[in-house]
């Protein structure tokens, strides 16, 4: 056996024998950096979607890095160049593992489609859940504004929960929301909850997901929208079933109280959208969406 042979065994033994050190590394890695604790129902989603890149990630650096000190030890100054005619088993044996290892790209594509069209796209479902908390958003430079149905369960009506930068839902309910700006783009970010949508102007998007765990969450805005963007922080609480019941009560008979029907800038609210995608969705959504305070869209 030649000594380039015998390195060559040697280097590749070590990158097997380090493969699941960086496999396990991965996962601390993705746990440690940058990912808040998972209070949703299908937030563990986006975790293994994102564990399982890391680990590929790390198994393919590992060959590289193993292949390129292969070649640094070997083809030194000393070295002679060979040349041949085929290819040696050695390198076919590497192209076949590193393109197994390509796969991967597909097979996170394909997890990462079933899990957006069942889960986090499926809309429908979690309107037709019978405990859905349905908010409407409406995003502006510089805060979050909140409206809930009240017992009418219409919205824009003088019962509606009307907050800022304060939202409240109940545990174990998925949560149902759709969002627009009346200015510029805004993203209505959840970390502790794996989902984040753009609010835009003149169009009405959703996100909804089901908090398992009570607390207080932050709420932040994930796209640069001036130069105030960093007050573009609320808060969600997650307050057992009968706690919320309560304070939905009492906000929906404050918020009667105070209604005012010539107060136009307050009812920014739309008709609820019906999830299920129509044609012509997008223009009706462009109507629906809130004026502006000088009276044109977004």
């Amino acid at each position: 056996m030649t000594k380039a042979k015998r390195a060559l065994q040697a280097v590749a033994l070590s990158a097997l024998t380090l493969l699941p050190a960086v496999a396990r590394a991965g996962v601390v890695v993705a746990q440690g950096l940058g990912l808040p604790p998972d209070a949703s129902q299908d937030g563990h989603k986006i975790d293994g979607l994102i564990h399982e890149t890391l680990i590929f990630i790390g198994i393919m650096f590992a060959i590289m890095v193993a292949w390129m000190v292969t070649a640094c030890l070997i083809h030194g100054r000393k070295h002679r160049a060979e040349y041949a005619h085929t290819t040696p088993r050695g390198q076919k044996l590497l192209v076949a593992i590193v393109g197994v290892l390509v796969l991967a790209d597909a097979e996170l594509y394909l997890k990462s489609l079933f899990d957006m069209n069942d889960t986090f796209w499926n809309f429908e479902a979690a309107d037709q859940a019978k405990d859905v908390v349905r908010i409407e958003v409406n995003a502006h430079q510089w805060a979050w504004q909140a409206r809930y149905a009240g017992p009418d369960g219409r919205f824009n009506t003088a019962d509606d929960i009307v907050t800022l930068n304060d939202f409240r839902v109940p545990q174990g309910a998925p949560v149902l929301i759709q969002l627009t700006s009346t200015d510029v783009i805004h993203s209505f970010y959840l970390p502790n909850f794996r989902v984040k949508q753009d609010a835009m102007p003149g169009m009405v998007n959703r996100l909804w997901f089901k908090p398992m765990e009570t607390g207080e969450y932050e709420i932040g805005c994930a796209q640069h929208c001036g130069v105030n963007h960093y007050k573009m922080r609320a808060l969600l609480t997650v307050l057992p079933k009968e706690a919320y019941d309560r304070w939905a009560a009492e906000a929906s008979a404050n918020s009667a109280r105070g209604f005012d029907a010539d107060d136009v800038v307050a009812h920014w609210g739309w008709d609820w959208k019906d999830p299920k995608p129509v044609e012509g969705d997008v223009p009706r959504a462009a109507e629906q969406a809130p004026k502006s305070q000088n009276g044109k869209e977004g």
